[in-house]
């Protein structure tokens, strides 16, 4: 394995059109529905990893007042350009998720699209968790979702994936690494420019798949408590099968009326 890598510097310029059929709509009816049984209808919400936006102006419009945090400047530079197309009111800040810093504590915190996967020690990952709950309301929510080992052992794996578009191209190499847990991906870029030639370009991208105990101890060090996790398509406890989880975890450790002014 290669040393931690910056991700999506070259694909924020493209990477909208080939995660269109992501399905945001499903995340935002399933984030929104465990916001809403945590009692959480309103208010200041942080995205973690929000990329370009896409999720973050969907829970603006469900009524959110939204913070989005990402270390792209590329991907945030795209988050900026929707902004100014909706005029929604959203906050964006360029901000590595393991050391942000905020104003003041928010509601509730999410991040979707595997963001923590992108955490490659559990350290880091303890260490998000830590500023998360630094930073929530008393027994405020954070709700996240992981990629599974079974995803990235057995579905991703060794495999090749690839999508071409007038504007783009791309080349998505997988490789599985069963002793550390990595995920890397080779992704090779065929990118058009104004004067319609191609330039490539190639990225190198790490995942961690964790085990939920090992995600249940990083919270609990980080002082946050666990409370449930989900198969992110059944909405149900995860199995053995589950490509996709949520993860929902509380604040713990401040009383209420000492929030962040």
């Amino acid at each position: 394995m290669k040393e931690e890598r910056t991700a999506y510097e070259e694909f924020a310029s493209v990477y909208d059109m080939f995660m269109e059929d992501i399905p945001y709509e499903d995340w935002l009816e399933n984030v929104c529905r465990i916001l809403s049984d945590q009692g959480i209808r309103d208010g200041l919400v942080l995205e973690l990893g929000c990329g370009t936006g896409t999720f973050t102006e969907l829970l603006a419009r469900q009524g959110y007042d939204m913070i989005g945090v990402d270390s792209s400047a590329q991907m945030l530079e795209r988050a900026m350009e929707k902004k100014d197309q909706s005029g929604l009111d959203i906050l964006y800040l360029l901000q590595d998720m393991r050391a942000f810093e905020l104003y003041g504590t928010v509601r509730a915190a999410v991040s979707v699209c595997d963001s923590m996967n992108y955490i490659l020690s559990e350290e880091d990952l303890e260490q998000v968790f830590a500023c998360v709950n630094n930073y929530l309301d008393p027994e405020g929510i954070f709700v996240f979702d992981l990629k599974t080992i079974h995803y990235f052992r057995d579905v991703c794996g060794d495999c090749v994936l690839a999508d071409s578009r007038e504007e783009g191209s791309f080349i998505w190499e997988n490789n599985w690494y069963e002793e550390e847990q990595m995920n890397e991906y080779d992704l090779t870029l065929f990118i058009r420019e104004a004067s319609g030639l191609y330039r490539r370009e190639q990225e190198l991208h790490d995942q961690r798949g964790y085990e939920i105990t090992t995600v249940c101890q990083a919270l609990e060090r980080a002082g946050m408590r666990f409370v449930t996790v989900l198969d992110a398509d059944t909405m149900q406890e995860p199995t053995d099968f589950s490509e996709r989880i949520y993860v929902v975890a509380r604040e713990h450790g401040k009383k209420k009326g000492t929030e962040h002014v």
